[in-house]
């Protein structure tokens, strides 16, 4: 089961900051986060690390689900 860290509320960088946190060894992380910046940093940096990467977006919250 994924690791759920749940953002919403809090401004770049801080999301990004503990999603990278999150990702040191793990297999898969679910972002939840409430600014479409931090969405887009979020999935910019997964993307570069090569994990993959899928979003949703349900009433202005972003789920991302990032997996190797």
């Amino acid at each position: 089961m994924a690791n759920i860290l749940d953002l919403r509320g809090l401004s770049c960088p801080i999301p990004l900051i503990r999603t990278k946190d999150a990702l040191v060894g793990a297999e898969a992380v679910s972002v939840v986060v409430d600014e479409p910046p931090a969405k887009e940093n979020i999935i910019k940096f997964a993307q570069s690390q090569n994990f993959r990467v899928e979003c949703s977006e349900v009433n202005g919250e972003y789920t991302i689900n990032i997996s190797k």
